[in-house]
């Protein structure tokens, strides 16, 4: 199960990761409280924004954010838009520890961690063949969503303990320090051992070579598809259970916090378990009808087992099945369609929560859940189907 870890480059790369990530959640936590507390009056919509402007890079920059990790140095890409991230997040801590901080500022912050980001995933999701090789891949992508996870399930805790404490703004100060952590770990790793393959071929078309691969391949666009209805309705945590915490169950920062990590321990027991199949995602629809807050703290972890099962199988098979060559590119739209399908979802789950109750907002991710059930049924049934001169589809 940890067998990646056996590498020095992965074993160093893995640590600097855990402190950032939990950084990273952290501020999440802290920039989702401050929208809906301090700098609005309980507006989901507005929470929604800021994921929309987050996310929507991810879409905006895919022509270039993919060729990058495909014909870049990935370890040099990192360290900029880790660098950058960090500085960002120092700006968003310092205005908000002088009182001055103002919704369209997040909002600009938002937007320009969502760039930064957008170049930082896939270069960060491909990265991880260049640490421990094509052999040990699926493994490293497991155990790097644990870490993830894992930081999902501390950060959101301890934010709530020092958002109640000292405020949001030392949070976001805090997670810029974090940022050092990472960029220390990608300094001390061994470049002579890396598992660099081929690069792609500078050609002209090359982003448009992302999408001819994809086209050709029925099981790729079955888990894309599957991911865009998930990741647009179904991924709008922040929003589900904040609003959950302060409108139903009427909690404080500390709560809220519980809450974010009770989804994590699920989705860390997800990630491990690197599970091959989806399960349909019964898990919110149980939520959004939970009376108390404990009960909905319990679903949540169902919420996240099944979150993480697929998340994590839908990045390892279509890394593994993907060529060396495509695979920045295929990961960049893999990622612009989970994340960039939030800037449509979020404003429209967080305008449900405002209007008809945060209950009706979960209902709607159950909803995308089931639908991506579908489709994944339906690519299977459809691909066990012989064509009819008896060959089997490609990508079957």
């Amino acid at each position: 199960m940890f067998r990646s870890l056996g590498g020095f480059n992965y074993r160093v790369w893995a640590a600097g990761a855990l402190v950032s990530n939990t950084g990273t959640w952290m501020q999440r936590v802290a920039q989702d409280w401050l929208v809906l507390t301090q700098v609005t009056h309980h507006n989901a919509t507005a929470v929604g924004v800021v994921m929309s402007l987050q996310f929507g890079p991810h879409i905006l920059l895919l022509p270039l954010t993919g060729y990058a990790a495909d014909h870049l140095d990935r370890r040099r890409i990192l360290l900029a838009t880790q660098a950058t991230m960090g500085a960002l997040a120092l700006g968003l801590g310092l205005l908000t520890v002088a009182g001055i901080i103002q919704l369209w500022q997040v909002y600009g912050f938002a937007f320009g961690l969502g760039c930064a980001s957008a170049f930082d995933a896939p270069a960060r999701q491909t990265f991880v063949s260049e640490l421990v090789g094509e052999a040990d891949l699926s493994n490293a992508v497991a155990l790097n969503s644990t870490s993830f996870n894992a930081a999902r399930m501390i950060g959101p805790a301890v934010a709530g303990v020092l958002i109640a404490a000292v405020g949001s703004g030392w949070v976001f100060l805090l997670n810029a320090g974090s940022f050092l952590a990472v960029i220390g770990s990608l300094c001390l790793l061994r470049v002579g051992e890396l598992h660099r393959g081929q690069r792609a071929a500078r050609a002209p078309g090359g982003f448009a070579d992302g999408f001819r691969y994809v086209w050709r391949r029925p099981d790729l666009q079955a888990i894309l598809l599957m991911l865009f209805l998930i990741g647009t309705f179904g991924l709008n945590f922040p929003i589900f259970i904040s609003t959950m915490a302060v409108t139903v169950f009427h909690a404080g920062a500390g709560q809220y916090g519980l809450l974010t990590s009770a989804m994590a321990v699920g989705s860390v027991t997800g990630a491990l378990l690197a599970a091959r199949r989806a399960q349909p995602r019964v898990g919110l629809l149980l939520a959004s009808a939970m009376p108390i807050f404990g009960l909905f703290g319990l679903v949540l972890g169902v919420v996240g087992v099944s979150t993480q099962t697929f998340t994590t199988s839908s990045n390892s098979l279509v890394q593994l099945s993907t060529e060396p060559a495509m695979r920045g590119r295929v990961v960049a739209i893999l990622l612009a369609i989970a994340l960039g399908g939030t800037p449509v979802g979020a404003p429209v789950v967080g305008w449900v929560a405002d209007r008809f109750g945060p209950r009706w907002a979960l209902g709607i991710g159950a909803a995308a859940g089931f639908a991506a059930a579908l489709v994944g049924v339906w690519h299977v049934t459809r691909s066990r189907l012989p064509t009819a001169a008896g060959v089997p589809r490609e990508g079957q």
